[in-house]
């Protein structure tokens, strides 16, 4: 199977090098190029056009946000997957706005670093569930009584969504609910336009702010 190619961004050089050597090594990935900030990254994409970017969020020059809202007016389709530390809460909801499909804790091991690219590249979203934890406990902090539940999914539709925010592909969706692989994208456009997310990573959000989706 062709390996992904890959863009790091991010203005540490050793947490950089160490994400290198550990994909490299591991044959994750093809790596095409590293950046250390925001610009740079966006030069290389003059030259690239990699199949995932691993972007870190907090960057001088230009940080992680607005390089993926730039990046993705170059590249529409291109699949950012942000890199975060405990305590970036604040920017998950800008990442997502700006188009970023899921987030990755630095301090991840292989075989979740491995399964974030894998989904990333494969067009799903990805949250390492430490996250997905924080944005659960940060919106039940905050907005305890801000449900926006008014989309009125179907029974199926639902089913989906809680497919989706586990991490599940179309094909295995398929196989798990004994429908086509096409019936499923057609449930997942009609959610995107029903819960009026840009992408899967905001559906995930709305699933969480609607108790649709939960982790134990």
């Amino acid at each position: 199977m062709k390996k992904p190619t890959i863009i790091i961004v991010d203005d540490h050089d050793i947490f950089r090098d160490g994400l290198k050597s550990l994909i490299s090594s591991e044959e994750l990935a093809v790596i095409q190029g590293e950046a250390a900030n925001g610009k740079e990254f966006l030069k290389l994409l003059q030259m690239h056009n990699p199949d995932v970017v691993l972007m870190d969020i907090d960057m001088p020059e230009m940080n992680g946000i607005d390089a993926t809202r730039e990046a993705l007016k170059i590249i529409p389709n291109l699949k950012i997957l942000a890199l975060t530390m405990f305590g970036d809460e604040s920017y998950y909801y800008k990442m997502i706005d700006a188009g970023a499909k899921g987030f990755l804790l630095k301090t991840s091991g292989i075989s979740e670093l491995e399964k974030a690219i894998q989904a990333i590249n494969e067009g799903d979203s990805f949250f390492s569930n430490e996250i997905l934890l924080n944005i659960i406990n940060r919106i039940s902090r905050k907005e305890p009584e801000n449900q926006e539940n008014d989309a009125q999914l179907t029974k199926r539709e639902i089913e989906i969504l809680k497919l989706i925010c586990n991490g599940y592909t179309n094909e295995k969706m398929a196989e798990e609910l004994h429908i086509s692989p096409q019936t499923v994208k057609g449930h997942r456009s009609k959610l995107l336009e029903k819960t009026k997310s840009n992408n899967t990573a905001s559906m995930v959000i709305y699933a969480i702010k609607n108790n649709i989706f939960t982790i134990e």
